[in-house]
Formats: structure tokens, C-alpha cells, sequence
């Protein structure tokens, strides 16, 4: 990992001091063995003490830390045959939002997920993950498709929200929000979506509509960022860490509030440290979370489905 967090700055001076004891050992006769060992296990508890209390800010920074496992990383080591699917057959292509067929764990099902890329290319490609309307429509058909062949549908979430500029409002950017959300209510097979970095507003929900919604353990989900929030609330994106407070978007808030429905635990430090664990943990969870849902029938999960994002927020009102 190259990249620390602020408030993980006390770990970073600790691994620092291991790299270069790490090097110094190199090559010469110096046992530092013993040293190293005593750092690590200080690493480890001074990391551990810092993500027993996180805030809802810093849950933020790690749901957006830039070395975080994407939607591409969940797929190449998830899904076998990963087929691509492109294109919403009305428009073009939109790189924010990513499907296609594949099998998962021998069954077949399809894929959708925003990506928002790496480096800087690759975040400019896919748009940081906000979609376009053609997004959407995309999403549409494939779910579409998925019903008619009777596949699962597995949806990957990690958007700031869909994509607000003049073009993809002219192009009916919340007609194809709408849209999505609708197909995923109406589809008769098994829907589970995941929560793995950001989860935000229309753009996140438009493909999170599922019978189970799944989280990372240190991923985000809300009507809108922080900082938005905090520039109509208060005139001013300074406010941000409050905003972040009052929003209640942290998995463990949200599993309260029956928004989602399971939190999956991530590697101690977040999913950036050890992306493997990460996605394994993950991939064990989808599998029994469809296992489950693969018990009901279709028309009584279709219903069950609708009737679980009606009831969201009746039990406060």
C-alpha cells in the first residue's frame, strides 16, 4: 500500500521505520529481526485501535481511497468468463457503468457495476464512475436480458452519483434513473446488489433495487455526499464532517435503519490493505445470500422485494 490516510499517519511513521530497517538488514550482518517484529505487532494494534472508532468522515476516505478494490478487480477475481456486454442500442456506450455474462462460483449470471477507474487515464475513461443516461439504458437491457434467460442478477455499487452535466440531462439523465430502478422491481429473478466503495443518490439506488442490498464493511451510502449536503444546508462545503454525522450513512448505521441487509466485514485497515481477503469474504457472502433467495419463488420474491423499499423509513415517520 502507497498511499496513507490522514488520521492513519501514526501507522504510516510505523511501516516507514519497518521499510527501513527492512532495508538496513539487507545484505549486512545486522539482526534487526527482533525490532521489525516488535514494530509490526505496534503497526498492527495502533491500526486496529484506529479502525475500532472510526468517524463517518473517515469511513468516507477509506470508501474512497484510491487503492480500493473496484468494480473490475471484484470481477476478474469473481467471475469466470467474463463476457463484456456494450452499448444501450439507443445512444453509444457508457464506460461509467460496466456489464455483461459470466459464471459465478459454476452459475451463470450478469454483472453490473460502475467503475471508476485507476490513475488518472483510467479515471477519466469511466468518467469516475458517474453514468450517463445510455448507462442506464444499458443497465436496463442487460437486467432485461438477464430475466428473459433467467440469470441472477449481481450489481457492484461505487458512484459519488450519476453524471450532472447539460448533456446527460438533455439525454433524460432521471427517465433512465427511473427506468433502471423500475427494471430492477419488475425483474423475476434473484437481484443482489453490492455496496463496495460509494454509494450515492439516484445514481447508486438505480441499480441497487435488489432483493438484498449487501455492504462493505467501510463503504458509504446516500441521497448525497457530504459535501453537497453541506453546501445547501450550510453555504459551505467546510461543513462537510458534519454533514457526514448527520447523513447516517455507514454500514452499521444503514443495517440499523433496514436499508441494507447484511455488512460484510472487510481486512483490518479496509479493503485497500488486503483486496484479496476483501473479495474473497465478499464473494462468500454473495453466494450465500443467493442461496437464500434462490429459495423463494419468483413471484413471491418480486413482491417481497417491492414491498422492502416501500417500507423504508415508515418505521421513523
Amino acid at each position: 500500500m502507497n498511499v496513507f490516510l490522514d488520521f492513519e499517519k501514526p501507522v504510516a511513521e510505523l511501516e516507514g521505520k519497518i521499510k527501513e530497517l527492512r532495508h538496513l538488514s539487507d545484505g549486512s550482518e545486522v539482526n534487526v529481526g527482533e525490532e521489525i517484529s516488535r514494530l509490526q505487532a505496534k503497526a498492527e494494534t495502533t491500526l486496529r485501535q484506529i479502525y475500532g472508532k472510526l468517524t463517518p468522515w473517515q469511513r468516507i476516505q477509506v470508501a474512497r481511497h484510491p487503492e480500493r478494490p473496484h468494480f473490475s478487480d471484484y470481477v476478474t477475481a469473481l467471475i469466470e468468463d467474463f463476457v463484456p456486454l456494450a452499448g444501450d442500442r439507443t445512444f453509444g456506450d457508457d464506460r461509467a457503468l460496466l456489464g455483461g455474462l459470466g459464471r459465478f462460483r459454476g452459475r451463470s449470471v450478469m454483472v453490473l457495476g460502475q467503475e471508476k477507474g485507476s490513475g488518472t487515464e483510467g479515471r477519466v475513461k469511466h468518467n469516475f464512475g458517474m453514468a450517463q443516461p445510455e448507462g442506464y439504458r444499458k443497465a436496463v437491457r442487460l437486467m432485461e436480458m438477464a430475466d428473459r434467460f433467467r440469470m441472477p442478477i449481481l450489481t457492484f455499487v461505487d458512484t459519488a452519483g450519476a453524471y450532472p452535466g447539460v448533456g446527460a440531462e438533455q439525454r433524460g439523465q432521471s427517465e433512465a434513473i427511473a427506468r433502471s430502478i423500475e427494471a430492477c422491481l419488475r425483474v423475476d429473478v434473484p437481484l443482489i446488489a453490492v455496496i463496495i466503495g460509494e454509494g450515492g443518490s439516484g445514481g447508486a439506488i438505480a441499480i441497487a433495487t435488489g432483493d438484498r442490498v449487501l455492504m462493505m464493511e467501510h463503504s458509504v451510502y446516500s441521497v448525497i455526499s457530504p459535501e453537497g449536503c453541506a453546501s445547501i444546508l450550510w453555504r459551505s462545503a467546510d461543513k462537510a464532517r458534519d454533514a457526514a454525522e448527520a447523513l447516517r450513512l455507514t454500514a452499521e448505521d444503514l443495517k440499523e435503519l433496514k436499508v441494507i441487509d447484511r455488512v460484510v466485514p472487510e481486512p483490518l485497515g479496509g479493503a485497500h490493505r488486503k483486496p484479496d481477503d476483501a473479495v474473497r469474504s465478499l464473494g462468500d457472502a454473495i453466494a450465500e445470500t443467493l442461496a437464500e433467495i434462490e429459495n423463494e419463488g419468483a413471484p413471491s420474491r418480486r413482491l417481497a422485494r417491492r414491498e422492502k423499499f416501500l417500507a423504508i423509513g415508515t418505521a421513523l415517520a
